[in-house]
């Protein structure tokens, strides 16, 4: 768990492609000793060069990275107390897992008895003691990946850096594999660096996410704040599923607003710092009730037709489409066990939703 001291400052990192292309644009973050932080994004959002860039495999165009305080933005990546675990493991298959754990120590030129005792360990740390005579082609998936693993620990880094190191697994391999490597991390105390496009990879291990889009960092925090009260438009909706309205402010007082919201009408809604004339407004598919009747309370409501359901097995994904072409995505639990579906194609229902639960966005 992190203790709260930066273990990497990175501080104004620009790093240019050419005299066009911008992967990472004046990017400034800590990175707490003994944290889980996740950089998360989409594809080309500039978070694998900034990661690179920690590692020492890049070179920034601007800015300073420091690593324990020291200024690091120019050391070779051999000689940084970092150690990096790629996407595509990267083990040497013609060496068995002792061998390709051992192989670090060996070219840095480590004692032969130190080795036997660090590789030992290392093997302990990712549970495969009982593999060491193994070579990686008689290994699983997730077996290769912990062996990547144990070659970076066995090194004892300062911080260890994940590029996408779950992506070639099948889903409930990546899923068991996310819960072992936030055990991991717990074990061994020191700081993880997970680069993800995965948003719940990133929700689910990490004490903190950087959420980049377009070389910028757009929102820190951890991932329940990410969840619940993201900053723009862009990390309401990569982060989870979103309804989202374009909305415009009538009047702002006493901490609430009055927009005319389209698709649904004139609302009122929790003020937000920042909110211009122009306002995004959004609600998650999780806080809306169906029914079936009107609601009797003050709850905001969205009138229409069900046009499609998706069907996930623990939960239903209900469409419902209001007569200007509007659409509202609702959850719906299937709590009970049968196939007859509760509610169908063409029904006319209320998505109804508490004005606190309304997001307010001001970009």
């Amino acid at each position: 768990m992190s203790n709260g001291n930066p273990a990497i400052s990175i501080r104004n990192i620009t790093k240019r492609f050419g005299s066009s292309v911008i992967a990472v644009d004046d990017v400034s973050l800590d990175i707490r000793e003994g944290e889980f932080f996740a950089l998360l994004g989409p594809s080309g959002c500039g978070k694998t060069t900034l990661l690179r860039m920690i590692a020492g495999f890049e070179v920034p165009s601007e800015g300073e990275i420091l690593i324990d305080g020291q200024d690091v933005t120019d050391v070779p990546p051999n000689h940084r107390p970092v150690n990096m675990v790629f996407q595509s493991y990267a083990v040497f298959p013609h060496m068995t897992v002792y061998e390709n754990v051992a192989y670090g120590l060996k070219v840095v030129r480590t004692p032969g008895a130190e080795i036997d005792g660090r590789v030992r360990e290392a093997l302990s740390m990712v549970q495969l003691e009982d593999y060491a005579d193994r070579k990686p082609d008689q290994l699983s998936g997730g077996q290769r990946q912990r062996v990547a693993l144990a070659r970076a620990l066995v090194k004892r880094p300062k911080v260890l850096l994940l590029d996408e190191p779950l992506s070639a697994l099948d889903a409930k391999l990546r899923e068991a594999m996310q819960l072992e490597l936030v055990r991991l991390q717990e074990r061994v105390g020191i700081t993880f660096i997970i680069v993800t496009h995965d948003q719940n990879e990133a929700l689910s291990m990490a004490n903190r996410i950087a959420v980049m889009d377009g070389g910028k960092v757009r929102q820190i925090a951890p991932p329940s704040e990410l969840y619940e009260f993201p900053n723009c438009r862009f990390v309401a909706d990569f982060i989870g599923k979103m309804n989202l309205f374009e909305g415009k402010v009538a009047s702002s007082q006493n901490g609430e607003l009055e927009a005319e919201v389209e698709g649904i009408g004139r609302l009122k809604l929790p003020s937000s710092d920042g909110a211009n004339a122009e306002i995004g407004v959004a609600i998650r598919p999780e806080k809306i009730r169906l029914a079936k009747e009107a609601p009797g309370d003050d709850s905001i409501t969205f009138r229409g037709q069900v046009t499609e359901i998706a069907y996930y097995g623990e939960a239903s994904v209900i469409y419902v489409t209001n007569e200007a072409g509007h659409v509202v995505t609702a959850n719906l639990q299937n709590e009970v066990r049968s196939t007859a579906p509760r509610v169908a194609v063409g029904e006319e229902l209320w998505c109804c939703w508490d004005a606190a639960d309304t997001l307010v966005l001001p970009e």
